[in-house]
């Protein structure tokens, strides 16, 4: 999927992909440990779901960053 010379935007997309999965993981993460600072679902609702509009946008960018070399 990701084969071919890798350029700025595969990279770009990657560290954004990274950042999102991390922030993604940490609310879902202390959801469900539910810390004493616990806040309603309700109100995570936004960054879940940012976090997964990012996810995809890394997914994108790495995708059309990726250029295939001519042979």
């Amino acid at each position: 999927m990701f084969e071919g010379e890798k350029t700025y935007v595969f990279w770009i997309g990657l560290i954004i992909l990274g950042l999102a999965s991390v922030g993604l993981f940490a609310t879902i993460w202390y959801d469900l440990i539910r810390t004493p600072y616990f806040i309603p679902l309700e109100y995570q609702v936004p960054l879940i779901v940012g976090a997964i509009v990012f996810v995809f946008i890394g997914l994108y960018m790495m995708k059309s960053g990726a250029v295939k070399r001519k042979r």
